[in-house]
């Protein structure tokens, strides 16, 4: 396929054709297939939880987490008790047990949260699970996450405001932006490299979070500064410029996640309404070309290399799934679990239902909802994680109930 390059400038982005119809979220009941659904999801974190440090594994029975899975462990927490999967004794526990955690962890040079923890010991670690006393950077998107959460239980349930400013206090929040970008800092055992962190649509959804504690990411919070258009199955997809061709030598995804999060944690704001709607439309239109469902992000794997970025488009390339080193692995395209429950409670359309149809019995009654379906031979993907299960229960929130973190009434 011909991709048509489209630059858009500061003053250009205002001159946006919108196509996206108007979506308004209308709370619905939920049925006892979802409600079903919503108790298998959780039984991940009654199966993963550590009692002693009140964390969640990232994926099942392996003791590790990063702040992003234990962010969303406590969008599936907030998720639970609001369906009423667990009670308020259950809820309270655990939200108090997990703070206290998070603020007395080791901190990355006693500055910020290190990137992986060990979920038993609560020790610092590397991505192979192994002690490093000095820890190996930290994430300032991860960081991004866990704070939607935390600004969540700290407007509605007040009664954890102290525990959460306890945690919040200790972290050296000024070092995660620098000229109104947010840095991440990665730490190779000998010196440590500041890295701009966050391509277009992950970047925008964690800063809105910065903003709110009062940190400058006014840069990051820009749609425009790095956008350009790929023309894909006639529609003009959102893309960053900044891919690991050009100087910044990191991988520009286009996958669905932080789309749906923004819609259903924050409601969209007018740039992420249209370029979701964007994301979701392509995907329709590729399951209209090829008969493939199509609903991507990222996503774990039950085999090496265990971890995939299902892309639209990424690096110059569309439809493609590639490692974080950036090599191309195709033969781990998937229909994610997760992707298409998100979609079908923000969409609820034909295609959607599609999509949910298709992924609503892929769990084990006992341990969860399984990642996916890969492409290639139709296989389960079984791998069973915090992520996956996490984003069901959440858009199952969202379903009932609407826009998670929204502080006015209308």
């Amino acid at each position: 396929m011909e991709f048509k390059h489209k630059n858009l400038n500061a003053i250009e982005i205002s001159e946006i054709e919108y196509i996206a119809p108007d979506i308004n979220f209308t709370k619905q009941i939920l049925t006892k297939e979802d409600l079903k659904i919503a108790q298998i999801a959780w039984r991940y974190f009654e199966n993963n939880y550590n009692k002693n440090s009140g964390l969640v594994n990232s994926v099942d029975k392996y003791p590790s987490t990063t702040l992003w899975d234990s962010g969303n462990y406590l969008m599936a927490l907030i998720s639970a008790f609001k369906l009423e999967i667990i009670d308020r004794d259950i809820f309270n526990t655990r939200v108090t047990k997990i703070l206290q955690t998070l603020s007395n962890i080791k901190l990355y040079n006693d500055e910020l949260p290190n990137k992986v923890y060990h979920t038993q010991t609560m020790q610092m670690v590397n991505y192979q699970n192994k002690f490093t006393p000095k820890g190996i950077g930290w994430s300032a998107i991860d960081i991004g996450r866990m704070l939607v959460p935390l600004n969540i239980l700290n407007f509605y349930y007040p009664e954890f405001n102290n525990l959460i400013r306890k945690t919040l206090i200790r972290w050296n929040i000024n070092k995660l932006s620098i000229k109104g970008e947010t840095h991440g800092g990665a730490f190779d055992g000998k010196k440590e490299l500041l890295v701009q962190e966050g391509r277009l649509g992950y970047e925008q959804f964690t800063a809105k979070m910065f903003a709110s504690i009062g940190l400058d990411v006014t840069n990051s919070m820009r749609y425009d500064r790095y956008l350009e258009f790929i023309n894909i199955y006639g529609i003009d997809i959102p893309v960053d410029v900044r891919d690991a061709k050009s100087k910044f030598k990191a991988n520009n995804y286009v996958v669905s996640e932080p789309y749906f999060l923004d819609g259903m944690e924050f409601g969209w704001d007018s740039y992420s309404k249209e370029f979701a709607y964007r994301i979701y439309e392509v995907q329709k239109r590729r399951f209209k070309d090829t008969k493939v469902l199509t609903a991507v992000s990222e996503d774990h794997l039950d085999k090496s290399p265990y971890f995939i970025y299902n892309n639209i488009f990424v690096n110059g390339d569309e439809w493609v799934a590639i490692t974080e080193d950036g090599i191309i692995q195709n033969d781990f395209k998937l229909l994610s679990t997760k992707t298409a429950f998100a979609f079908h409670s923000l969409f609820n359309d034909k295609y959607s239902q599609k999509l949910f149809d298709k992924v609503k019995k892929l769990y084990s009654e006992d341990r969860g909802f399984y990642a996916g379906i890969y492409e290639k031979d139709r296989e389960v993907n079984k791998a069973i994680t915090c992520n996956t299960n996490a984003i069901i229960l959440e858009s199952l929130a969202f379903k009932k109930f609407g826009v998670l973190f929204k502080l006015t009434r209308n």
